[in-house]
């Protein structure tokens, strides 16, 4: 099988951002960011999604963490893109529930090749620790503006800021290990009637 694996750059004014991603991993991580809780959600992401990850991150967080959080999203899709090629053999789609106490989440993906996001979580309050929830959206909304895929996130049921955060990286994370993972019966063939994905 083909070595599935992207490094991806990105060097702006306001960020500068390495990504190593195997999708073919064990769930290992290698994560600086400068912002504690999304090397924790995206830890849960490698974890859940059996990828190796190795993000390596400085922005502009004397200013606030918007820029970081979503330009390790827009790094991260164009470094999923990379390494799944033309998408032969894959399943495509994915999905997962995850449960943490009283939250619930669920997450949709499919790797169609065109960028949708529809992001349905509601907090009920403003931040977790020092982290400012709004951001979660922009992470996203970059990751699938580069990644090119169809995103469904939906938050069921929860009170609990952190479990409803947690419940939705780990969906996102087994969610996109069963889209992207080789499908036996697919092998050589497109998941597509167009041909192309």
């Amino acid at each position: 099988m083909t070595t599935r694996t992207a490094q991806v750059k990105r060097d702006t004014l306001e960020t500068q951002i390495i990504v190593d991603l195997n999708l073919d991993g064990s769930g290992k991580t290698a994560l600086d960011t400068g912002v504690p809780f999304l090397e924790h959600m995206l830890d849960q992401v490698a974890r859940h999604g059996l990828l190796d990850l190795n993000i390596q991150a400085s922005g502009d967080l004397h200013i606030d963490a918007h820029h970081t959080v979503e330009d390790i999203g827009i790094t991260l899709g164009q470094a999923f893109t990379q390494a799944l090629g033309d998408k032969q053999g894959i399943r495509r789609y994915g999905h997962a529930y995850v449960p943490l106490d009283e939250a619930l989440s669920r997450v949709v993906i499919d790797f169609s090749g065109r960028p949708g996001l529809e992001y349905h979580v509601s907090f009920a309050r403003a931040r977790i620790g020092e982290f400012d929830v709004d951001l979660l959206h922009e992470f996203f909304q970059g990751f699938v503006n580069h990644a090119n895929v169809t995103l469904h996130i939906d938050c069921l049921r929860g009170d609990n800021a952190h479990h409803i955060a947690e419940t939705v990286f780990k969906a996102f994370g087994r969610a996109i290990r069963m889209a992207a993972e080789p499908d036996p019966r697919m092998a050589g063939m497109m998941p597509s009637t167009k041909g192309s994905l």
